[in-house]
């Protein structure tokens, strides 16, 4: 089993340099775009990317809950819906009705 052992205690000490290595890479490259960015006067803005977005490591995109345009609307009552999720009750009553989808297109 030491030899066991022996193999779990070398892969924590190369996970532990992989680790180190990568910080000082990092702070390298980070150092490097620091002067390019004075050398040449860029900000953040300049870059075109979002600040949030490269922070959290993931995809700039929409966020949960954004405003999507109208696509459906009564003009009788002024009811909308966005055509996403559940058909709101007065549409589904609406086409009970007979009347079409295409009639409260926006």
């Amino acid at each position: 089993m030491s030899n066991l052992a022996e193999l779990i205690a070398q892969k924590a000490a190369l996970e532990k340099r992989i680790a180190e290595a990568q910080t000082e890479e990092r702070a390298a490259a980070i150092a490097q775009i620091k002067q390019l960015m004075d050398q040449y006067g860029l900000t953040l803005a300049d870059l075109g990317g979002r600040a949030s977005a490269a922070k959290s490591g993931g995809k700039a995109g929409p966020r949960k809950g954004s405003k999507v345009p109208i696509k459906y609307r009564d003009p009788a009552t002024g009811n909308a819906w966005s055509g996403r999720g559940l058909q709101p009750k007065w549409l589904q009553a609406a086409l009970a009705q007979g009347r079409q989808l295409s009639d409260f297109a926006v």
